[in-house]
């Protein structure tokens, strides 16, 4: 509503100023070249002095259509800061998420804890420093969403003056993010950006996706005020899906690289998540061997080199990389949702040979440590 107002009072003040200018213009060349001297004669009037005294008043008229047009172009551009100082206030304010006065807003993440999409949303509600509560949820039985038609995790639970599920992580950062910055949005509407899509893959299994899932909805002047160019929207973008889309996907090929590393991780999941007695033995050896093998598969299917670490080494650098010597992060000085998609990916590795590993042998440990510390500190409420 305020890009459309804005828009409108500018180009309409744009355009009087114009007209009037080149009307201005026509009648004073018609006056000059003498065409009013000879009517105005015929009348037993002085030519030259009428041409004076019309001057005069077309001079008058233009400054009060100047006048108008200067008003119409003040209003658009009032209107303009005062959307600007919204949504910087806004932005300012973004523990007011779900706009309620009181404290009653209660958030509940179902979660795998060593889930690299579990961790990116913690990562998030963590910069923030949104307050929320953890269920972990049992991989085996999952009772504790069996309440739910979506059975991934994460599964975010947002109770307060109404009742709210929001699914995959990357949607859920999205929604929130937009509600943070234009507070004239509710969160359900902004849910309803990012419809649900059901299909069938090639295994003949029922897959879900969400169409926009990696935008922020803002208007024109929003995205003008929080990103610095459009390309860094589009790289912020860029930067989600390649997060979820390629690094995601190189985390198991690593993790259960060898049968070792296969039961080290397994070891530290069922020490992690929720797993009874008989449950976390099962879980630790047979999932360990079965991974093993999966995991060479995965090395076939996503075409990884036979050393499958130095995939994740040279995709650890291309992030890197992209964000240059001159930045802290992909978002500058502070971290933008890129920033943190990847490194709560990076993060479900913590404990695991593969996190040394990459560590040490790429350039990331500088922007990981500075990321941890801005999740910890919750840099974002800033």
């Amino acid at each position: 509503m305020a890009t459309s107002s804005v828009k409108f009072l500018g180009q309409l003040g744009w355009r009087l100023i114009r007209v009037q200018k080149s009307r201005t213009d026509a009648f004073l060349a018609v006056a000059q070249k003498g065409s009013l001297r000879g009517l105005c004669r015929a009348y037993g009037t002085s030519g030259s002095s009428v041409t004076a005294k019309l001057s005069r008043v077309v001079q008058r008229s233009n400054t009060r259509v100047l006048g108008g047009c200067a008003f119409l172009l003040g209003g658009g551009i009032g209107l303009y800061q005062t959307f600007k100082l919204s949504v910087h206030q806004t932005h300012l304010s973004e523990d007011d998420l779900f706009h309620e006065s009181d404290s009653e807003t209660k958030l509940t993440l179902y979660q795998y804890k060593t889930c690299p999409e579990c961790s990116k949303l913690r990562a998030f509600l963590d910069y923030y420093g949104i307050p929320y509560e953890t269920v972990e949820v049992s991989p085996v039985t999952r009772q504790e969403i069996k309440w739910s038609e979506y059975k991934k995790v994460p599964v975010l639970m947002i109770e307060g003056k109404e009742t709210l599920q929001l699914n995959d992580s990357s949607v859920i950062i999205s929604a929130m993010k937009t509600c943070m910055i234009d507070k004239s949005k509710s969160l359900p509407e902004v849910i309803s950006y990012y419809p649900r899509l059901t299909s069938t893959n090639i295994f003949g299994r029922e897959v879900t996706e969400f169409t926009n899932r990696y935008w922020v909805m803002l208007n024109e002047i929003a995205i003008e005020l929080i990103y610095p160019s459009k390309n860094a929207r589009k790289q912020e973008v860029r930067w989600r899906q390649w997060a979820d889309d390629w690094l995601v996907n190189l985390i198991s090929p690593n993790v259960y690289r060898s049968p070792a590393e296969a039961l080290a991780s397994y070891d530290h999941i069922v020490r992690q998540g929720k797993f009874g007695p008989v449950e976390g033995v099962l879980a630790k050896y047979m999932g360990a061997v079965s991974m093993f093998f999966i995991s060479k598969l995965l090395k076939i299917w996503y075409r990884l080199q036979d050393d499958v670490r130095q995939d994740l080494y040279s995709a650890v650098d291309e992030f890197i990389t992209a964000i240059g010597r001159r930045r802290k992060f992909m978002g500058g000085d502070r971290p933008n949702l890129a920033d943190l998609a990847v490194y709560g990916v990076l993060r479900a590795m913590e404990g695991l040979q593969a996190f040394d590993d990459v560590m040490e042998r790429t350039k990331v440990k500088k922007w990981y440590l500075a990321m941890e510390k801005a999740t910890r500190e919750h840099h974002g409420q800033e």
